[in-house]
């Protein structure tokens, strides 16, 4: 299992220096907000194109830190799209005009997030409808899906985004 900090000083050695190091500085003061908004300018000011999957694990962590809705239209900007190459392996999937499904339970929403280009299977979160509106900041839980599938999906806890996000990961 990787830390949060080993994970966090990969995404930021994806930046040039002295970016690279601003980005770990921002970790070791406590501001990860701040260091993810570096991070994903960096990526943009400096014209790195990252793989599909990177830029899925990074909008868990950005998700993770109340950044999700924020980061999400520039981190998709980030990520390569590479011709010829096979289809890849995670990839966001979450746009900005995305609408969620409908729920089994009235009053939540099933919004797919990432997805897989091996099996087809889609991480969803699933979120409270709020009085106003709007969904939940944080999901009440995480959602395996299979397209076209009768199969109940696999349901993972509130907190379990890196474990959901493992078992997609991980079809044959």
């Amino acid at each position: 299992m990787i830390d949060e900090v080993t994970r966090w000083y990969r995404f930021a050695g994806l930046l040039p220096e002295p970016a690279a190091t601003e980005v770990r500085d921002y970790w070791a003061i406590g501001e990860q907000e701040a260091g993810l908004d570096r991070l994903v300018a960096g990526l943009q000011a400096h014209g790195v194109v990252v793989s599909e999957a990177t830029v899925a694990e990074i909008a868990v962590v950005a998700r993770e830190w109340g950044m999700g809705e924020a980061l999400t239209p520039r981190l998709l900007r980030c990520a390569a799209v590479r011709p010829g190459a096979e289809e890849a392996s995670l990839r966001l999937i979450e746009h900005p005009d995305a609408r969620p499904l409908p729920a089994p339970a009235a009053g939540q929403a099933v919004v797919p997030w990432i997805g897989c280009g091996r099996c087809g299977e889609v991480l969803a979160r699933v979120h409270t409808v709020e009085p106003w509106g709007d969904l939940s900041l944080t999901p009440l839980h995480y959602a395996l899906l299979t397209p076209g599938a009768a199969a109940r999906p696999r349901l993972f806890a509130a907190g379990s985004a890196w474990s959901a996000l493992a078992a997609l990961g991980a079809c044959a």
